[in-house]
């Protein structure tokens, strides 16, 4: 994990009105995967689109590898994979002739191309369907194929927008599995993901940005650390009865707020205030249906920085990348 593989200094762009990116900074250090979060249109994408030379930034600097993406844009677009929200794969052609293309266009040497095209094929579980045609693929099958096609030429750096959108659980630890070995590799991973328990497992460090702006960073247990030590969550009988305990719970800690006749209370001393929480209801003739502890997760961390939960993963960012990278 030596040097900085993506260096990025006062990033602006502006779609008229609407400033995606206002004067973000972060590195990325070699060998390392870089989760960055953030609500839907906080800027996430437009950040991917300029690292890699898909638009160019209205302010401020970028480079990959050493490589201004501006500059230099040819050279570091053959040094980087890119996995967008959407398959980009050709659905005229088979998944195996998919690779093989790829792999010319990314230069690889001749000779090599048909056996990265069949390994890639036997790791992401595409063999038995390697001569169909794309088009008539699952949504899941097409998706791990453009992960495939991202890695055809071992690009020392990977971008993934949203990449395991569209797959099933199976197919989500598959790639995180894939993931740890090209990180253990030195590849370095810039990943942008709705899956928090996703952030949570792969990345070394966190990005949070809103509106455009960085509004934290760390690494995931950092992050978690600002919501404090303890985590209760408490079911009641009714809404009714919610929102009666809800201010008498407030005074024990900060709320991470009410849904429905659920109430989730973030505690810095836990097992003691979890004790009183208790003889406050009790007092208040208020009965928990349900009451679960737990440590904090990294989407309270995200409700915390952001005041809203990570919206669904079914939901598509309106920042769309639909681009094969690396070519």
């Amino acid at each position: 994990m030596n040097g900085t593989a993506v260096a990025v200094e006062g990033l602006t762009k502006r779609y008229g009105e609407v400033v995606a990116l206002d004067g973000v900074s972060f590195s990325v250090p070699a060998g390392t995967i870089l989760g960055l979060l953030g609500p839907n249109g906080a800027g996430k994408t437009t950040a991917v689109r300029v690292l890699t030379t898909i638009i160019r930034p209205d302010a401020g600097h970028a480079s990959v590898l050493g490589y201004d993406v501006v500059r230099d844009a040819a050279s570091v677009r053959y040094r980087i994979g890119l996995a967008g929200q959407y398959a980009a794969v050709d659905g005229n052609l088979t998944g195996r002739e998919n690779l093989r293309l790829i792999g010319r266009l990314t230069q690889i040497p001749r000779g090599r191309i048909a056996a990265r095209a069949d390994e890639l094929l036997e790791r992401f579980e595409l063999a038995d369907a390697a001569d169909r045609v794309v088009r008539t693929y699952s949504g899941g099958m097409r998706r791990r194929l453009d992960l495939a096609a991202a890695l055809v030429h071992q690009p020392p750096v990977l971008f993934l927008d949203e990449p395991t959108t569209g797959l099933d659980p199976h197919g989500r630890l598959e790639l995180w599995d894939i993931l740890r070995e090209l990180v253990a590799d030195g590849t370095t991973v810039l990943l942008t993901t709705q899956y928090l328990d996703e952030a949570d497992r792969l990345a070394h460090s966190i990005v949070v940005v809103d509106r455009g702006r960085i509004i934290a960073e760390g690494t995931p247990s950092e992050l978690k650390a600002r919501v404090g030590s303890t985590v209760i969550e408490i079911e009641l009988i009714d809404e009714a009865d919610a929102l009666r305990a809800e201010p008498l719970l407030a005074a024990f800690g900060a709320g991470c707020g009410r849904d429905g006749r659920t109430i989730c209370v973030k505690l810095q001393d836990g097992t003691h205030a979890l004790i009183d929480v208790l003889r406050t209801l009790d007092a208040a003739q208020l009965i928990p249906v349900t009451l679960a502890v737990r440590e904090p997760s990294l989407d309270d961390a995200f409700l915390t920085l952001t005041g809203r939960h990570a919206e669904p993963v079914d939901v598509p960012d309106r920042e769309t990348v639909g681009t094969r990278g690396g070519a």
